[in-house]
């Protein structure tokens, strides 16, 4: 059984140790395999720099373009995210512009591997990076029409705890 249906969503992911909050409103391809698995399909609107705003602290803002829109001549492409959900594990998959993507795996009660790939200009710079990550919580409401997804994570390098997280996604 694979159904398909476009719906709007809401991506959140918060901190509970530092300032970090994070949503994105926009419509999704859901894709249910079987009554417990489901693939969001979701694109994420591509970010302008103000070219007066030179600063590396500056804050993107979003484009005015729908999330469709072609890649800027300095590489903004609207980026990819793909979320594979089942009540024991999710893997979200981010494809973008080609300088960065990355994909987190996590299932309850265990430890999960967060992958980011950088790419710089030349092949030289090019290099990955590993985080783990402790699933405490995940959980999934609406049954065969999935309506949420609350996900309660630890982001670890090693040794050092980097922070408690929720990622939230709501479908309406």
């Amino acid at each position: 059984m694979l159904s398909q249906s476009r719906k709007p969503v809401c991506l959140s992911l918060v901190s509970f140790d530092m300032p970090i909050w994070s949503s994105l409103e926009t419509s999704a391809t859901l894709y249910q395999k079987t009554p417990e698995q489901f693939h969001v399909l979701l694109t994420e609107p591509a970010f302008h720099h103000h070219p007066s705003h030179s600063s590396p602290w500056t804050t993107p803002t979003p484009a005015s373009e729908p999330a469709s829109a072609p890649s800027t001549p300095d590489g903004d492409a609207p980026r990819l995210l793909w979320l594979e959900i089942s009540p024991q594990r999710v893997t979200m998959t981010m494809q973008g512009n080609g300088r960065f993507s990355y994909r987190h795996y996590w299932e309850q009660g265990t430890s999960g591997v967060n992958r980011y790939w950088l790419q710089g200009d030349r092949m030289e710079q090019a290099g990955q990076m590993r985080l783990r990550n402790f699933t405490r919580s995940l959980a999934l409401t609406g049954g065969e029409n999935l309506e949420q997804l609350r996900l309660e994570y630890q982001l670890w390098s090693q040794r050092l705890c980097l922070g408690h997280y929720v990622m939230n996604l709501e479908i309406h």
